[in-house]
């Protein structure tokens, strides 16, 4: 008997061609830029590219349960579509067309077409339907929002080059969206990675002593640096600091010392910095222009982006990022919030009124993108959106988005005797952030707005019913 499949199809239109959308979808790190974050998909196996019969292997996770999802490409059309078949997995029958509808000479429609069967029949679609069809929902509008605004992206910057780009900190949480966001735009991408090397497009260094193949950098476009120990792993102990201080410091003027010698040194390094700089500064606006404030941080900020001086030196333009807290499920300050407000635990931190100025996941790799290519953009540079929220609001708007309640403020004396002297520096602190400079160079943010940032990095954006 054949099985009744449903279908659900999403549309959207892109300012690029047809051919350059199918493209996009070719290159390493597009099923990386696709994947939601608050899915749990690792590719487990992959053999070839969109070609007919390529295959690739997922295992996807939800709670405790994990399954393995074979699929295979098929009915390729070469810049038109591809196919993706189920050949193992939970459905009783998947297939996705991707399909890429020329719009005249400069824009294109891209459309999302899958049909599918859920296992056990009438039953399956009785129980599992309604939650099915609503997955589908915020997967592709997530989907569709990301290759929309990452081609867009691109295809502004046509008249440049592609670049080879080396990253370090590839791995964590700012590199793992950098890395595919420039190989799906047609840039070539080295990692530097601790130890020994382990694949073609990676090389090995010793943040600690400098040590790195001078070789394999020598001639590249440009350098992202974002290695560091993460300052909130753990409470602050001497040693601690002086780790959090050495990989920052000592591993970035590492780093400028060998990119100084080469023979032929990149044109920019963009290279991490913080807007802990700036100390606590309660409602203060606060810009590039702004002095340096006091405290642990302070002294780590301005250290770090003083070990950028051999690079500057060189003749190498340097931007110096100041990231504010950076916006994802998949790590830092967000992720770790999430489970006591999806509980209704959550609360404001103290008294609420300190600032926080924050980046959506989305947002940094453009900011990094666009101080790659944009060549006025030198020196510190605030990488933060445009609209800081006090903690109170960040708080209400978290809470609103999950909708769940905001039951347990945390006092401050809790907080310090939780987390010690990090909590005045990371949670008691606020500053006030402005992106004056990389506005005023022309960065167009995704999520100027936290409401926003919030609903497309967990999935609880306003979806439009799917046509049938």
């Amino acid at each position: 008997m054949a099985v009744k499949t449903l279908r659900f199809q999403r549309r959207t239109r892109i300012a690029a061609p047809a051919e350059a959308v199918f493209a996009w979808h070719e290159r390493p790190g597009a099923l990386e830029r696709l994947v939601p974050p608050w899915e749990r998909v690792a590719v487990e196996e992959r053999t070839g590219g969109i070609e007919d019969g390529a295959r690739v292997v997922l295992r996807v996770s939800a709670g405790p349960i994990s399954v393995r999802w074979v699929a295979v490409h098929g009915e390729v059309v070469p810049g038109r579509q591809f196919c993706d078949r189920q050949d193992r997995g939970p459905f009783a029958y998947w297939q996705h067309r991707h399909r890429f509808e020329p719009e005249g000479a400069s824009a294109s429609q891209l459309v999302d077409d899958v049909e599918y069967a859920l296992p056990c029949g009438w039953l399956g679609s009785i129980v599992g339907g309604a939650r099915v069809r609503e997955t589908l929902e915020r997967m592709f509008a997530y989907r569709h929002a990301v290759t929309k605004a990452d081609i867009e992206a691109h295809v502004a910057r046509e008249g440049l080059v592609p670049m080879h780009v080396v990253v370090s900190g590839s791995r964590g949480l700012v590199g793992s969206a950098l890395v595919p966001f420039l190989t799906t735009g047609g840039h070539r991408v080295t990692r530097l990675v601790r130890g020994m090397a382990a694949g073609p497009d990676e090389t090995a260094w010793d943040p600690a002593r400098g040590l790195v193949d001078a070789s394999r950098l020598d001639g590249v476009d440009a350098v992202v640096h974002l290695a560091g120990e993460n300052i909130a792993a753990g409470r602050w102990t001497p040693v601690r600091k002086a780790e959090i201080r050495r990989s920052r410091v000592d591993g970035t003027r590492n780093l400028c010392e060998v990119l100084a010698r080469l023979p032929r040194p990149p044109k920019v390094l963009v290279s991490a910095s913080a807007i802990g700089l700036y100390g606590d500064r309660g409602a203060e606006i606060l810009t590039e222009e702004s002095a340096p404030g006091t405290g642990f941080l302070t002294d780590v900020c301005r250290e770090w982006e003083t070990a950028t001086e051999p690079a500057s030196r060189a003749g190498i333009r340097v931007v110096n990022l100041r990231f504010g807290m950076v916006l994802s499920p998949r790590g830092g300050a967000l992720q770790k919030l999430l489970l006591p407000f999806r509980l209704g635990m959550g609360g404001r931190i103290g008294d609420g009124r300190q600032f926080t100025s924050w980046i959506a996941l989305d947002d940094t790799a453009g900011a990094i993108h666009h101080a790659l290519s944009e060549e006025s953009v030198r020196g510190p540079v605030n990488a933060v959106a445009p609209e800081p929220v006090s903690n109170a609001e960040f708080t209400r708007t978290l809470a609103r988005v999950l909708r769940r309640p905001t039951l347990l403020p945390v006092p401050a004396f809790a907080a310090r005797l939780a987390f010690g002297e990090m909590a005045d520096a990371l949670l008691l602190a606020g500053a006030r952030v402005m992106p004056v400079r990389l506005q005023k160079s022309g960065y167009r943010f995704r999520f100027p707005d936290l409401e926003s940032a919030l609903r497309h990095l967990l999935g609880r954006t306003e979806t439009r019913p799917a046509s049938k």
